[in-house]
């Protein structure tokens, strides 16, 4: 077979379906501009963190609590008993830290151990079953949530101590930071996740040196006290004094105290949830690190509650200024250098909050996506968006954020309320759960390691009934309310979804393999006689069926009476038009009668074509008729009956010239064999590979026919034969230039080559049902989609 010669000088057969380059639609565009270019799968990558570079990563969560930790716990004391609160700040602070260190005991088992994907949602989901689990999905959730408010408003705050004037713009500020945490997330920030690193040695080194500055100028009597008559306007009321070990505060109080101050543990399970990114052995540096974390928060928290009592620096109703910047203005001074270092602070402060918040935006996309698999979410959780993020769940954590701010006026002390419930919850299933472990596969050491797990599930469970009764009248009745309803909910959408694929999985080959029936009549509901109908006639005749005919239901007999007309002028002469009378107008119930009737007999297979006139405006979109949706749905219910819709796009005169040309330019260049190539769009979409990636490759639109070549490319789609067809896989290639189809006979499956995978063929070049295609080539596997998905990913 001899083609026309190529502007290329090449010959070949006449090429298969070529690429046709259509044009994006506006959102596609926009979204595109905004976002950035798809990314493709392989983008995922395998990126290993150090132990620096993790902690700077992974901890701007838990470390930054030190900003707000102490304040919170003066918060509760100081309108309570004044001045003494100071006295208790201490004692109270040092319950909070022996809290932590039992709880990061308890989590130095659980990065052991779970070293691929951890937490409290998959300790539970292996140790107590996955409905158990949803306790721990619905407390993560929830601190999630909290998480992003809390952040941002206590890293707005830091904003408006340094610059007060914007204090009316707190709630304002605070919901920009959450929209752009937002966008960048779409964007995929991940990729500049080392970047983050950089905000926590910043925000360490800047308190670090707070609190040292402030306690050596504390030894030698230069650390100013602040007294009330010190102390601006807006400051939280001062109580009165009493006597006694708790100077006057009851224990409620205390312990309302001791909960707000338990917020420092938050963020504390970000290793665990991270011990995959870790460079081997990843449990081991988890666990370095993670001690490394609790030691750092320790210390900071210590640090800065030991200068708030020896200062009295007190919190403010409106946040700001905060407990952290007094303590800065009063370490640093006045001078020019003091108020370097004191923007410093709040600029360190101000980066690690945010950051914080960007914590919860990578992890509660993924707690969602594992729960969405195991079918207690919807799946549209656990899809990957146009940049290889779970867009879904990162769009429903900002809104739910947005809303709590506003609720709240991004009052940081409102929201702990609800906060710490979530995350001590997770922090008590984590340590039950690692009981249940040891206590099952009994290693060596199992009771020491239970004990310690145990202990700290207890201590847990006990700050939680603290939150739950201390802050009940605070907020946290919300959660006590939401948490069993979210749970109860979760467990009923997990056995609808079970029950579901139930039904869609029964004896599926058996449905696949069922004769079909003899006789297959293809319909098509003509409601008026235009394009769109016409349209559907066309694709009807493609079908070939043994019968086919246009069903009209009377609802205007006048209209009928036309369209009667109109179709008597048509050239198909087998083709006839079944006019049926509706007298009660429920053309919907009509139709499932009429179809009912003809698939009695058990022998005939009837095909409704319901054209759909689909508008390119977004104003006449909205308001164009469904009526092809609700007879598709009816029709699904009737055995050996289908719907198939059938759209026609009304558009611009000029567009539908463009697409027509389109379609004629890929048409010539088919017939001439000329290979089109690939816009740089489309080859970032499917992932095309340049040219010379591989050194020797010949671009494969320039592949010669009949010659030996060797062409890199990748595989683009593969085409599966089942076991009673022909033994045979075939795979197309491609890269910027054009696609080739590789084709296997008698192997229905070849080792490597999977969709996604980067390859090297070598082989003669020929001809397969007008494609060019290379017959049981040799070929080398580049890269594997299959490695390089199973890395760590957001």
């Amino acid at each position: 077979m001899v083609t026309p010669e190529t502007p290329q000088g090449l010959r070949g057969p006449r090429l298969g379906p070529q690429r046709v380059e259509l044009p994006e639609p506006l959102l596609y565009r926009l979204k595109r501009r905004f976002l950035g270019p798809p990314l493709v799968t392989e983008s995922l990558g395998d990126q290993r963190l150090n132990k620096v570079t993790a902690l700077g990563v992974l901890a701007p969560d838990c470390i930054s609590s030190t900003a707000y930790g102490s304040e919170e716990i003066l918060t509760i004391l100081v309108p309570a008993v004044g001045v003494a609160a100071f006295s208790l700040l201490l004692p109270i602070t040092f319950a909070v830290i022996l809290v932590l260190i039992f709880v990061t005991l308890s989590y130095r088992e659980v990065v052991t151990v779970y070293t691929k994907a951890g937490g409290s949602y998959v300790v539970a989901r292996e140790n107590f079953g996955p409905r158990f689990a949803q306790v721990a999905a619905v407390a993560l959730i929830l601190d999630y949530i909290v998480t992003v408010a809390v952040q941002t408003a206590a890293g707005t705050n830091a904003v408006t101590s340094a610059f007060p004037r914007l204090v009316p713009f707190t709630v304002p500020i605070t919901v920009l930071i959450v929209i752009f945490l937002l966008w960048g997330n779409l964007r995929g920030i991940k990729e500049a996740g080392r970047t983050f690193a950089i905000p926590t040695y910043l925000f360490i080194s800047a308190v670090t040196s707070v609190v040292v500055i402030g306690i050596v100028r504390a030894i030698f009597g230069h650390l100013p006290r602040l007294y009330e008559q010190h102390y601006p306007a807006g400051h939280v009321p001062l109580g009165i004094s009493g006597h006694g070990l708790l100077m006057g505060a009851s224990l409620f109080i205390v312990l309302r105290a001791f909960a707000n101050g338990g917020s420092s543990l938050t963020g504390l399970e970000a290793i665990s949830n991270g011990v995959a990114n870790f460079k081997r052995p990843e449990g081991i540096n988890a666990r370095r690190v993670l001690v490394i974390m609790s030691i750092t928060l320790g210390s900071l928290v210590t640090g800065v509650s030991v200068l708030a009592w020896r200062t009295h620096a007190v919190p403010f109703i409106n946040g700001s200024p905060t407990v952290l910047s007094q303590e800065a203005t009063l370490a640093f001074g006045h001078s020019v250098f003091g108020r370097i270092g004191f923007y410093a602070v709040q600029a360190a402060t101000m980066l690690i909050l945010y950051t914080g918040a960007n914590t919860s935006f990578n992890g509660f996309p993924n707690l969602v996506s594992f729960v969405a698999s195991d079918a207690f979410l919807p799946p549209s959780l656990s899809k990957r968006g146009h940049r290889l993020v779970f867009s879904n769940g990162i769009l429903i954590l900002a809104a739910v954020s947005i809303v709590l701010l506003l609720v709240s006026r991004a009052n940081v002390s409102a929201l702990v309320g609800v906060y710490a419930i979530g995350v001590f919850t997770g922090f008590a299933i984590a340590g039950f759960g690692m009981v249940k472990h040891h206590r099952t596969h009994r290693e060596q050491g199992w009771q020491r390691k239970a004990f310690i797990n145990g202990f700290a599930g207890v201590v847990s469970t006990f700050v939680v009934l603290i939150f739950a009764v201390t802050k009940f009248t605070q907020g946290a009745w919300v959660v006590i309310v939401i948490f069993p309803i979210l749970v109860t909910v979760l467990i009923r959408l997990n056995k609808t979804y079970t029950e579901e694929r139930t039904q869609l999985e029964a004896n599926v080959q058996l449905a696949a393999e069922t004769p079909v029936p003899r006789r297959h009549v293809v319909l098509v509901y003509v409601e008026r006689f235009d394009l769109a109908v016409a349209r559907a006639l066309q694709y009807a005749r493609s079908l070939s069926p043994g019968d086919s005919r246009g069903l009209h239901f009377v609802l205007d007999t006048k209209a009928s009476r036309r369209l009667e007309e109109e179709w008597l002028k048509l050239g198909l002469a087998l083709f006839p038009l079944e006019i049926v009378e509706c007298p009660d107008r429920r053309v919907g119930r009509a139709i499932v009668q009429f179809i009912a009737d003809l698939v009695s007999d058990g022998e005939t297979e009837v095909t409704l074509l319901l054209p759909r006139r689909v508008y390119g405006r977004t104003i006449r979109s909205i308001a164009q008729d469904r009526t092809s949706d609700r007879i598709a749905t009816l029709v699904g219910e009737i055995p050996n009956a289908s719907a198939t819709i059938i759209p026609f796009q009304v558009r611009s005169q000029r567009r539908l010239r463009h697409l027509a040309e389109l379609l004629r330019n890929a048409a010539g260049a088919r017939e001439l064999g000329v290979a089109t190539p690939m816009s740089a769009e489309d080859a970032d979409l499917v992932g095309a590979p340049p040219t010379d990636f591989v050194p020797g490759a010949v671009p494969i639109g320039q592949v010669r026919w009949r010659q030996r070549m060797k062409v890199a490319g990748r595989v683009h789609s593969m085409r599966v034969q089942p076991a009673a067809g022909i033994s045979s896989l075939e795979a197309t290639i491609v890269d910027t230039t054009g696609s080739l189809v590789l084709i296997f006979q008698g192997r229905r499956l070849v080792p490597g080559i999977e969709t996604g995978a980067l390859l090297l063929a070598e082989g003669m070049i020929g001809e397969r049902a007008g494609r060019t295609a290379m017959i049981n080539p040799t070929y080398t596997i580049i890269a594997s989609p299959s490695q390089e998905e199973s890395g760590s990913v957001r």
